[in-house]
């Protein structure tokens, strides 16, 4: 499972092991516990990778073999491709902006997910 978390900083990706249904049980049970609202509903993501990382033809490679319909990759121009994909929202305010949005895809898929996305980012914290 992956989760991404939308903060004001930015996208942080964690590649977790538990199932998509005990984190969200997870996280009702805190917001119940904490007597905090929560707001779940099916949502989508995107965020962009670098359209030269080598591992980009692997990822494809993986969605094709595993038919992973719910995610998408669009080049956006000559570096860049969009990478979207349908999972579960959740977050405090119904009209946050800020939140956690997890998906379960095949394991493949979600490694070369995870490991392009740790490149993108350790390439822009250099660049920076």
């Amino acid at each position: 499972m992956l989760k991404l978390t939308y903060t004001e900083a930015g996208l942080h990706l964690e590649k977790l092991s538990i199932s998509l249904e005990e984190f969200v049980t997870n996280r009702v049970l805190l917001s119940l516990r904490s007597g905090l609202p929560i707001h779940i509903e099916t949502s989508r993501a995107a965020f962009l990778l670098p359209a030269d990382a080598a591992e980009l033809t692997l990822l494809e490679s993986a969605m094709r073999h595993h038919h992973s319909c719910s995610i998408t990759l669009e080049r956006v121009d000559r570096k860049y491709v969009e990478v979207s994909f349908s999972g579960t929202w959740m977050t405090f305010d119904r009209c946050a902006e800020e939140g956690t949005l997890v998906v379960a895809l095949s394991d493949r898929t979600e490694f070369y997910l995870f490991k392009l996305w740790q490149q993108s980012e350790s390439t822009l914290t250099f660049s920076a």
